[in-house]
């Protein structure tokens, strides 16, 4: 306590201190550093941003992202968050999750309409990660912003959730473009598992 890594609550009960919020946030930098050179090659093949997003509590953080190369691209801050049930990423990463521990997460946090697609319910949500479980991707089509889609793949076999993610105009990338990214995606996501190391 006295070197604040941890700080001890009124309850008694001990909380991680700033010290250790600092220490989580430049392992989130050393993370997205390492994980860069992965997302290039999706940029490459097709043309569109690519993120990397971690699980931070109940929310995702971007960690990583190479943007495209084109003058209208989408673009996300890394360090940004956003919550999970109206993004790819987030979808991917609750996908990972059980149906319990996804429904009580989504109960935390809400589900607040970000456009009118998006989704809103548990049970719909529910529903939505069975389907990405089943097909090893999921999407965001203009539930986080209109005319923006995004494919996204969970991070499996790392010692945290994060999901990876193409993301674009919705009149450049397509759903015909869909079956083409994701299983892409789903190569690189195997990469990173394979070559994981803790940044330094």
């Amino acid at each position: 306590m006295s070197e604040g890594y941890v700080r001890q609550e009124p309850s008694k009960r001990y909380a991680l201190g700033l010290r250790m919020i600092r220490f989580g946030q430049s392992a989130s930098r050393g993370l997205g550093s390492w994980a860069t050179p992965y997302l290039a090659s999706p940029v490459e093949e097709f043309g569109e941003t690519t993120n990397m997003a971690m699980l931070e509590g109940d929310s995702c953080i971007y960690v990583a992202q190479v943007p495209s190369p084109q003058s209208m691209r989408m673009f996300t801050e890394v360090g940004r968050v956003v919550m999970p049930h109206c993004t790819g990423v987030g979808k991917a990463i609750l996908s990972m999750l059980s149906d319990e521990q996804a429904a009580r997460l989504l109960a935390r946090t809400g589900m607040p309409p970000r456009t009118e697609n998006t989704l809103v319910s548990i049970d719909a949500m529910l529903t939505e990660l069975a389907q990405a479980r089943d097909l090893g991707y999921a999407l965001d089509d203009g539930e986080q912003e209109l005319g923006v889609r995004c494919v996204a793949v969970p991070l499996t076999g790392l010692p945290f959730l994060a999901a990876i993610s193409v993301s674009g105009p919705s009149g450049r990338l397509t759903m015909e473009d869909v079956p083409r990214i994701a299983p892409f995606l789903q190569s690189v996501a195997a990469q990173i598992r394979d070559n994981f190391r803790l940044p330094l």
